[in-house]
């Protein structure tokens, strides 16, 4: 133990409960990289009390239950617990120093009834402590939800601990209530021995999202035009990041305060429709839409509770936190003024990235095919140079219409009216086409908008040259100083992929398109052979757009594409896929998922059909070959046989007639001869006949 190692180091047990939830989680993964006394150095200026001293050195351990038997444990917990009951909890708490029950977010009847029994059991042994322990309730504010404002006249005033008395619960939250009630109570008693509190939190965000991770989700995944707000939204919501949370869990260890009830909220005091909307503009459309509260429970997301604390309406402020701890805040001024800190955990703790790929190649090759699979796999935008201006258009056509633009500007629908004429201007200047300026200035707006920075974009065979690309991912504030090419980091591809055939193939392919898909790309004979040409000429130049990204050591990779082997270009996406690893966006939806087993279903019963068939066709084969073969080798057999019989029979016809003349007419004498005589021993007389006959002959 660190106690036996060095004398001064000594460490504090904490116990936190459901260590595997969003909120103890996160706190008791912040209380294990803490030093216990940590929060005292800068608050005792004059230096720690003697009796601190001793703390200054320590490190807590964390010991908890978890609620998911079957989960990973959490790699900052000394120990876990699971499924246990209560009498085999109760030696694991009276191990601890402190105890912290959390209840703060989605507790049941069973859990807040577990953290009063836990108080009760530990206060029942309190004379076996050898030194104090702590006890610390978690609760919600939601306990404050239905108090009246500290001045009628002026709801904008806050109310603050000093307003304990008055407040008043949340029909629903009774239990949470009760539960402080207890707990302050029995820390009452014999505080050298048990001291308890109570922190009733706000709700909570950052870290990954919990409550609030629907908005989060929603924006990010682009579900919606507008982002809903359930409500009116005008409802102020106290809030705190979690790990503030953390912090004073860790400042009421570390200070053991007087005080025995505190409010953790943070400075600010934003309506439930500012926040939806700071998500909104940050990951999503930027837009809000009001809806009525009833359509929260459409989501089969939010429950019940959850729309209880997105719906309380109260002013808090936390007076004696403020005044008795040293907290080192991360998000003090709140969600609104802290959203990009916010994001960036949320997009690192959900491994939420993007991904940017660029595919580049010959006419017909099959990019835009290979793209489409990419974006469905992967999630991403399909960047098609037409369909990126054809969009613009249409977006810019429906802004000045007045379409979808419910409440916008006039300055607004001005700037697109002046935006939409300027592409009008340069189609009419240009035979049709928008000059390149304007071609660049589309992209990179399409490249920047808020989907393809959050998910990710395939640029479909776009940039073709050296200069496209400098123009549309060069960096405004560093391109004049750079030696090299400059770029924007934020929009530049990450994986580069040039997908190659030879030409007789290329042109093969093309006479096999349907005439529909030819007209649309403008592939007949002479169009298509001078783009070919056009192609290699351009990639044959010293600087070539695959140059460009090599000096940014951004390096292609070089795919040969064989479509008459592999005409869903199977090859190509698992040589693609593994080069780019797992997807780094959500997975599918329930609907997603339960549509891809009803076509994996499918298409498996469909396999097996044509398995099946398979098979009987070459059972059946192999049946009539063989039956075949066994007729031609009964025909061998029998011709061998026939053969053999011609072959013994000419080779016996000597043997024949050497007998019937030499033999048999001496034999036939004999045999007559031994008749007439009727010897005792007719063979012995035969025998006898033929060698006197013969030596006669």
């Amino acid at each position: 133990m660190a106690n036996e190692k060095k004398g001064s180091y000594r460490t504090k047990r904490v116990f936190v409960n459901n260590i595997d939830t969003y909120s103890s989680k996160c706190i008791a993964k912040f209380l294990s990289t803490c030093m216990v006394g940590g929060s005292l150095e800068e608050a005792d200026e004059d230096g720690p009390a003697e009796d601190e001293t001793t703390l200054q050195d320590g490190t807590f351990q964390i010991v908890g239950t978890i609620s998911n038997n079957e989960g990973e444990k959490p790699s900052f917990a000394l120990e876990c617990y699971t499924s246990q009951k209560r009498d085999q909890l109760l030696p694991s708490l009276l191990e601890c120093d402190v105890v912290v029950y959390n209840i703060s977010e989605h507790a049941t009847a069973e859990l807040i009834d577990e953290a009063t029994w836990a108080i009760s059991a530990l206060h029942s042994d309190i004379e076996s402590f050898v030194s104090q322990k702590i006890f610390i309730l978690i609760s919600s504010v939601m306990t404050w939800a239905m108090s009246k404002p500290a001045d009628p006249n002026d709801p904008e005033i806050p109310l603050t601990e000093d307003d304990y008395r008055r407040k008043k619960h949340h029909p629903n939250f009774k239990e949470h209530t009760n539960a402080e009630k207890t707990v302050l109570k029995l820390g009452k008693t014999k505080k050298s021995k048990l001291s308890s509190y109570v922190v009733a939190a706000g709700i909570q965000y950052g870290m990954g999202e919990n409550l609030l991770h629907y908005f989060f989700k929603t924006s990010w995944l682009g579900e919606f035009s507008r982002a809903p707000v359930f409500g009116p939204g005008t409802n102020v919501i106290p809030t705190i990041h979690v790990n503030d949370l953390a912090g004073v869990i860790q400042n009421v260890i570390d200070h053991k305060p007087k005080i025995h009830y505190f409010l953790a909220v943070d400075d600010s005091n934003n309506t439930f429709e500012d926040i939806v909307k700071i998500i909104s503009f940050v990951l999503g459309p930027g837009k809000i839409k009001k809806v009525p509260k009833e359509e929260a429970y459409l989501t089969n997301v939010l429950t019940n509770a959850d729309m209880d604390y997105l719906s309380v309406n109260l002013r808090i402020e936390p007076i004696f936190l403020k005044e008795t701890f040293n907290l080192h805040w991360v998000s003090e001024a709140g969600i609104i003024d802290n959203i990009n800190r916010v994001v960036e955990e949320y997009k690192l703790l959900r491994l939420l990235r993007p991904i940017r790929i660029c595919l580049l190649g010959p006419p017909a090759v099959g990019k835009s095919s290979v793209a489409e699979k990419l974006c469905k796999h992967y999630k991403l935008h399909h960047i098609n140079l037409k369909e990126v201006i054809d969009e613009m258009m249409k977006h810019l056509e429906e802004a000045v219409n007045g379409a979808e633009q419910e409440g916008e500007s006039e300055e607004a629908v001005s700037n697109a009216q002046d935006q939409l004429d300027s592409l009008k201007d340069s189609m009419e200047q240009n035979e049709g086409r928008l000059s390149d300026g304007l071609v660049y200035r589309i992209i990179r707006d399409k490249l920047n908008s808020t989907p393809c920075r959050n998910h990710g974009f395939v640029l479909d065979g776009f940039p073709k040259s050296y200069d496209q690309a400098k123009e549309i991912f060069y960096d405004e504030l560093d391109y004049p100083r750079s030696k090299m090419p400059a770029y924007n980091k934020k929009i530049i591809p990450e994986f580069i992929f040039s997908l190659e055939a030879s030409d007789d193939f290329l042109k093969e392919r093309v006479q096999n398109l349907p005439e529909s898909v030819v007209e649309k790309m403008h592939y007949s004979k002479d169009e298509y052979l001078t783009r070919l040409k056009k192609f290699r000429k351009a990639n044959v130049e010293d600087e070539t757009v695959l140059n460009y990204f090599d000096e940014l050591e951004i390096h292609p990779e070089h795919i040969e594409v064989n479509n008459a082997v592999d005409p869903e270009y199977g090859a190509v996406m698992d040589k693609i896929t593994r080069l780019v690893g797992r997807p780094r966006n959500y997975g599918p939806t329930p609907e997603e998922r339960e549509e891809m087993e009803r076509k994996s279903i499918k298409e498996t019963a469909q396999r097996l059909v044509l398995e099946t068939a398979e098979w009987k066709r070459r059972e059946a084969e192999t049946a009539a070959k063989m039956a075949t073969q066994l007729e031609q080798w009964n025909r061998h057999v029998t011709e061998v046989k026939r053969q053999e019989h011609e072959l013994l029979e000419a080779r016996s016809a000597p043997l024949r007639n050497y007998l019937m003349n030499y033999v048999m007419p001496s034999l036939t004498e004999g045999m007559m001869e031994c008749c007439k005589a009727k010897p005792d021993d007719p063979v012995d007389f035969l025998a006898e006949y033929l060698l006197r006959n013969n030596s006669q002959d």
